[in-house]
């Protein structure tokens, strides 16, 4: 494999989710009645309180409609997690506008 094809790699997303669970994000966020939830302690965050630090995109490999996006997230009190969106035809609109209005970290890596 070329360095090119290298760079142009990118593992499933469960792997990806696990490499960020081994980078301290390890809360999972759901998207729900204007907020971004902690699946665990049910705490809501708004786009103020957030920092995008890195972003994901994935395709399916036999079809190209099965795309998906991994947002880590850090919020203002030191909790760090994720949120996956589809992207494309099935993504959710509620949830792709509360991201527009999350702030990014000036170094995020989309990849």
């Amino acid at each position: 494999m070329n360095m090119q094809d290298m760079k142009d790699y990118m593992p499933p997303l469960t792997e990806k989710m696990a490499e960020l669970d081994k980078k301290g994000y390890t809360t999972q966020f759901k998207y729900e009645g204007g907020a971004l939830t902690d699946r665990t302690s049910d705490k809501k965050y708004q786009p103020q309180e957030l920092t995008i630090t890195e972003e994901f995109r994935f395709e399916g490999e036999s079809n190209p409609d099965d795309m998906s996006i991994l947002y880590a997230i850090e919020a203002r009190d030191g909790t760090k997690g994720t949120v996956v969106d589809a992207f494309g035809t099935y993504s959710d609109e509620d949830l792709g506008d509360f991201m527009k209005r999350v702030k990014e970290s000036k170094n995020v890596n989309h990849e």
